[in-house]
């Protein structure tokens, strides 16, 4: 796993081999950043990485210039390791909170430019995830919300869904509220 482009592209992250997760593989982020980078400017933008993990996702924002990442994961080992390796690249702009992502979307304060989502492949919740977003108002104007989900798994029927992209088996699905 290695963070692929802005200040610390090209490090290489070794997270603990006892984190209950399943980081989104390099092909499939740099597949991901380079959509990103001809839809977005990443300089103000504020986000939101749901299901954190290793952070993988947090530190390629942190490292690309956003303006700020809250980084949220039930694990604290996940939430350990997240603000550990923040603090030792120096990307400040990540803040890991450890909490049940269903909860924090329904108590979150904050808005967000870009909300990023991996939750484990098997949770019964998942189709759900884009309405619980947009249901609490968690996107600024123009926001969008990316899903990474099983291929075999549809997404696409909510009203704010714009496309899906398919690495392998694993796709990210794509809403936005300004359609």
């Amino acid at each position: 796993m290695r963070i692929i482009g802005g200040k610390a592209a090209g490090l290489r992250l070794s997270p603990p081999q006892n984190l209950p997760v399943r980081p989104t593989t390099d092909l499939a982020k740099e597949a991901l950043f380079n959509i990103l980078n001809n839809k977005l400017d990443f300089d103000d933008l504020t986000c939101l990485d749901l299901f954190a993990g290793t952070g993988n996702i947090s530190f390629e924002l942190a490292s690309r210039g956003v303006k700020s990442v809250d980084s949220i994961d039930l694990h604290g080992k996940c939430v350990l390791y997240i603000t550990e390796t923040a603090k030792k690249l120096k990307l400040d702009q990540i803040k890991a909170r450890k909490a049940d992502v269903f909860k924090f979307i329904k108590s979150a304060k904050s808005t967000y430019d870009l909300i990023f989502a991996d939750p484990p492949y098997d949770i019964g919740q998942l189709p759900m995830l884009p309405s619980y977003v947009f249901e609490n108002n968690l996107l600024n104007s123009n926001g969008l919300l990316i899903v990474e989900h099983p291929t075999s798994r549809k997404m696409a029927d909510h009203p704010n869904f714009v496309e899906q992209r398919q690495y392998g088996n694993s796709s990210f699905s794509f809403y936005s509220n300004s359609i």
